[in-house]
Parts: C-alpha cells; sequence; structure tokens
C-alpha cells in the first residue's frame, strides 16, 4: 500500500511539472502572436504617407494643438502634410485641450533656543547666655533666563498647463487604423502643446516602424 502511494506521488510529481514547463511556452507564443485586427491594419498603416489633419475644434486652445500636430508632422519628414482632403490617404482627426491650474507651495521653518540659570547661598549665626542672646544671618541668591527664537515661512504658486489630446488616423475607407491618447505638462524647452504634439507623432512613427518590421519578418 505504502509503496503504490509513493509511486502515485512521483507519478503527480512529474505531471505537475511537466505542465509547469509547458506553460511558459504557451503563455510566450501567445503573447507573441499579433491579433486579427493588428495583422489586418499594419499594412494599411505603412500605405499612409500624404495626411489632411482635420480640424480640432474652435476654440483657441484647439486650434494650438491642431497646428503643433501639423509642424511635427511636416518635421518629422515621413509625412506630406496636405490641406486638399481628397489627395490624402489618411485624416488625423482628434480633440486637445489645455487645462491651467496654480499649485501651492507652502513652506516654515523655526528655531528657539533658551538658556536659564540660578543660585542661592545662606548663613546663619548665633550665641547666647543665661541673660543675653544674639542671632544673626545672611543669604543671597540670584536667577537669569534668556531665550530666543527665529522663524522663516514663504508661500509661493505656481501655474501648471496640462495638454491632453486624443486623436485617430482614419483611412479612405473610413476605418480607424491608429489612434492614441498623449498629455503632457510641458518639457524643459518646450511648452505643454508642443510637447504634446511630439508624443503624439512620436507614437504614430514607432508603431509604424513596429508594422514595417513585422510585415518584414512576415515576407521573410
Amino acid at each position: 500500500m505504502f509503496k503504490e502511494l509513493a509511486t502515485l506521488i512521483i507519478f503527480a510529481f512529474a505531471a505537475g511539472t511537466g505542465a509547469a514547463q509547458s506553460a511558459p511556452q504557451g503563455a510566450i507564443a501567445e503573447s507573441s502572436a499579433p491579433s486579427a485586427v493588428d495583422s489586418e491594419l499594419a499594412p494599411r498603416l505603412l500605405l499612409v504617407k500624404r495626411v489632411y489633419v482635420e480640424s480640432f475644434g474652435d476654440d483657441l486652445i484647439a486650434k494650438q494643438v491642431q497646428a503643433m500636430i501639423i509642424s511635427s508632422l511636416a518635421e518629422s519628414k515621413r509625412f506630406i502634410v496636405t490641406e486638399n482632403r481628397e489627395k490624402a490617404d489618411a485624416v488625423l482627426k482628434g480633440t486637445g485641450l489645455e487645462k491651467t491650474s496654480q499649485e501651492v507651495h507652502a513652506y516654515e521653518d523655526s528655531t528657539a533656543a533658551g538658556v536659564a540659570a540660578g543660585g542661592h547661598s545662606a548663613s546663619i549665626s548665633g550665641s547666647a547666655t543665661r541673660d543675653f542672646a544674639s542671632i544673626s544671618g545672611s543669604s543671597s541668591g540670584g536667577f537669569v533666563a534668556q531665550a530666543a527664537s527665529m522663524s522663516d515661512a514663504s508661500l509661493s504658486t505656481e501655474t501648471i498647463n496640462d495638454a491632453r489630446v486624443a486623436v485617430r488616423l482614419v483611412d479612405k475607407e473610413g476605418d480607424v487604423i491608429w489612434a492614441t491618447t498623449q498629455e503632457s505638462k510641458g518639457a524643459k524647452y518646450k511648452g505643454a502643446s508642443a510637447d504634446v504634439a511630439d508624443k503624439v507623432v512620436k507614437k504614430l512613427l514607432r508603431d509604424i516602424d513596429r508594422a514595417n518590421k513585422a510585415d518584414q519578418r512576415h515576407v521573410n
């Protein structure tokens, strides 16, 4: 009975070990496999050469974000930005906004110090006879106290600009072949609108490079 139980335990352990070794391989294969939507849209994204940027809105911020994205697309040298919608391979649509907020920064530091000293001394003496008694004494004391404090406080406000944009690229068939949402609070030498526009274009270029590499692997 004991021998049969030991054999059963060994068999179960071997089966569990085999499953554990095969599970990561299956997980890797599944995660690395492109989805049906990606494999269908990637070639269509690679065909986009000429882009028309649609209006993001009538307010000043929306127009500013749209202008920044147009500039970033043109500077990338990857696309031809056209104002003729009919000639475009795809239309970039989106919405953009920039929010301004105030951050309050408060600081306070204080230091206090004190010194105290004190002292006291006393003496008494006396003499007495049958007819006369005399008592004399003296005392002295003193006390000194000093205190000092110092405090430093400051209050300041900082203006924060937060730009957000959501865009999508639509081909001539009306299908969304690419989309992204980006936000920025500004960069070292750029405002929030300019930085968020750069993020959108850089994300588009990275995704096109991935699609191009995937297409080359498929051909090879």
